[in-house]
């Protein structure tokens, strides 16, 4: 039995010939493996507990009626807040690790070719992209060179500046000698005061909340009108092009 001409697969099946087409010519590689993916959602809902939190912290919730040993509000909140810094930071060191073990895509993050003249070149690519300048964008496997720079400086450095903030005032609870003390201690005189390590800290939750809002409108403006997938890249690992 001969094979249906593409001509008539539409008559014979309800399929639009060109979709089959495209079908049979995109193509998935393998880029972000689980534990990259796992890190990420996780991460997710680390820094969304922690900004949610951060906010009540410095901006605490109205006077509760009662008794004050009736309620313990703050408390859960400051727990939740200190219980998703833990993960946020414990998830970070893992995630370093795995960027020396993992594929070459696992270490993009924390790293970026800084004298390469082709990779600014694509930077500036992927900004006229992004304000509508140009048709389209190339393709990429991996992040693409601009979300590299974006993470690496809005994700990596703001959280290394928020975990050393967010632990020193942390060590001012603990009290003196304790391990947040001997290892974040140096923060405070360094800002000049705790209040300044406060305000900074609070700086930096409004500075990860823009990077974040960015980096969602970003991801599924691309998925939407790029020419690679992206949000379910993060959830399957494979990354798949458009003709």
């Amino acid at each position: 039995m001969s094979a249906t001409p593409l001509d008539k697969l539409h008559d014979a099946t309800g399929t639009d010939p060109e979709a089959v087409e495209h079908g049979a010519t995109t193509k998935s590689v393998y880029v972000y493996e689980a534990p990259v993916r796992a890190w990420h959602w996780v991460n997710a809902l680390a820094i969304t507990v922690l900004a949610v939190t951060g906010y009540f912290i410095g901006q605490p919730l109205p006077t509760m009626p009662g008794e004050a040993s009736d309620h313990f509000v703050m408390g859960y909140i400051r727990f939740a807040h200190f219980a998703s810094a833990y993960l946020l930071t414990i998830g970070l060191l893992g995630r370093i690790y795995w960027a020396f073990v993992g594929n070459h895509h696992a270490r993009e993050l924390f790293t970026l070719p800084v004298f390469s003249p082709a990779y600014w070149k694509e930077v500036v690519t992927m900004l006229k992209w992004y304000a509508f300048l140009i048709p389209q964008p190339s393709q990429y496997v991996g992040h693409n060179p601009m979300a590299r720079l974006a993470m690496f400086c809005g994700y990596f450095l703001f959280s290394i500046f928020m975990i050393c903030t967010g632990f020193a005032m942390y060590g001012e609870g603990l009290g003196v000698g304790s391990w947040a003390d001997h290892l974040f201690g140096w923060v405070i005189p360094l800002f000049g005061q705790s209040q300044d390590v406060h305000t900074w800290h609070r700086l930096g939750m409004w500075g990860m909340v823009i990077f974040v809002t960015l980096h969602v409108y970003a991801a599924i403006r691309e998925d939407i009108m790029g020419r690679q997938s992206i949000v379910s890249t993060m959830i399957s690992g494979y990354r798949t092009f458009k003709k």
